[in-house]
């Protein structure tokens, strides 16, 4: 078909310009200023400088790619893993540990409005202790890809390394791989969660059609040689134990057993820090009755029963409620109750909350608590502790406390996934 010229089509040289970065984004982005708005160039770092080319613009911001780093950060570090840039697990790398939690704390501290007054760190290297493999067999090839998704693609990269994993899961990978790739369903294998249990590690294998004999003699032989404990899941809904125990990990002394695909936070050494700086912040006294809303199975609920007079848990999964009573058993802990209730309802009718509490905690998921905020006012504890997932929602429901005559008196950035752009905090608020 024949082309003609148009006077409306432009052709336009795409120029090189020199700017400076002042500040990294969640992303690992360096953020510069050009023409009144912020230009976003991945790979850069503050005080670095280079030619780039503008790849984006609009009308609040605009994208840059680098051409030539005329100068070099003294915080810029080689990333340790071959993966960087590709894979889309981590985002920096490329900058020290400093940097990172200096940009996080720096971000927090803007949203919030607030001085950052802890940070809450654990070894930055070997920390993720649950990791989900995507499986893809390419018939072309006859090959099976095993590894985590590319950023900003469902693309996958092939993982046979991952400094981030807890040793005892890198080390699994390659062998992994192999047993995966000799099974008979190789066609229908969705993927594979590992999970490192402070008893062994687990393997959840997701298969979309039926597993042969000789396919699971293979899958069990290599879960005794390794020492996993293995579940298999035909459906997103099921899961079949096929060898091990019940898994269970530390919550500060504490032994808390979980199902496979229970929540438990991936970086154990920030968990430990963490409830044990919560409970710290709220003083917990003997006589102290302490309500912790959104509690899963308890991380933070059986700790407080250590030390407080009585701790009301309320969640609202069932499963989760029922876990909690179970682990309150093993550990002997007989004045804590754990509640299953909808927690966007007025929970300051319940029964329970009837005697009143005098510190309340509070761990919601991304979406945060909206609807729990004015019941939680209605209480009128002395104080209060919100552990967050999501530094935006974090600072909406702080509104409504700090309206309420409550003040910010610590405020903790917790870097629960180095590396990476999560922002994971928690505050304590206290009356006026």
């Amino acid at each position: 078909m024949a082309q003609f010229y148009s006077a409306k089509r432009r052709v336009t040289t795409r120029q090189i310009i020199t700017v400076t970065v002042n500040d990294l984004d969640p992303f690992g982005q360096g953020v510069a200023r050009h023409n009144g708005k912020a230009l976003f160039i991945p790979g850069l770092l503050p005080q670095e400088s280079a030619e780039v080319v503008i790849t984006e613009d609009k009308k609040q911001y605009a994208r840059a790619q680098v051409k030539r780093r005329l100068k070099e950060s003294p915080e810029r570090e080689t990333p340790r893993c071959p993966h960087f840039g590709v894979c889309g697990g981590c985002q920096q790398q490329h900058a020290s540990i400093a940097l990172q939690q200096q940009s996080k704390s720096a971000a927090l501290a803007r949203l919030m409005k607030n001085d950052v007054s802890d940070i809450i760190a654990d070894s930055a290297w070997n920390y993720r202790r649950r990791a989900r493999l995507s499986l893809n067999y390419q018939p072309k090839t006859q090959h099976l890809q095993m590894g985590f998704r590319k950023a900003n693609s469902s693309d996958i990269v092939e993982v046979m390394q991952c400094p981030v994993l807890v040793p005892q899961l890198e080390a699994l990978l390659p062998g992994l791989r192999a047993c995966l790739a000799d099974l008979q369903a190789i066609r229908h294998l969705g993927h594979v969660e590992l999970v490192q249990a402070e008893n062994g590690t687990l393997m959840i294998l997701r298969h979309t059609g039926p597993l042969s004999a000789a396919d699971k003699e293979k899958l069990e032989r290599f879960s005794h040689s390794e020492g996993l404990f293995l579940f298999l899941a035909p459906q997103s809904d099921i899961l079949e134990p096929i060898s091990g125990e019940a898994p269970w990990y530390d919550s500060n002394g504490l032994r808390l057993t979980f199902s496979p695909r229970d929540f438990i936070q991936v970086n154990a050494g920030v968990n430990q820090l963490m409830v044990a700086r919560a409970m710290e912040w709220l003083d917990i006294q003997p006589h102290d009755r302490v309500l912790d809303l959104f509690c899963g199975m308890g991380n933070f609920t059986l700790p407080l029963a250590t030390r407080a007079r009585h701790v009301v848990g309320v969640e609202g999964v069932p499963a989760l409620v029922e876990k909690g009573r179970e682990n309150a058993l093993r550990n002997g802990l007989h004045n804590v109750t754990f509640f299953h209730e909808n927690l966007e309802d007025d929970v300051t009718c319940q029964p329970w909350a009837a005697e009143g509490f005098d510190k309340i905690l509070l761990d919601p998921a991304r979406a945060g608590a909206a609807g729990v905020m004015q019941h939680i006012i209605k209480l009128n504890p002395g104080r209060i502790v919100y552990v967050s997932c999501n530094p935006a929602t974090l600072a909406r429901d702080s509104e409504a406390l700090l309206s309420a005559g409550y003040r910010i008196q610590r405020l903790a950035m917790l870097d629960m996934f180095p590396h990476t752009g999560h922002l994971e905090s928690m505050v304590l608020f206290e009356q006026l």
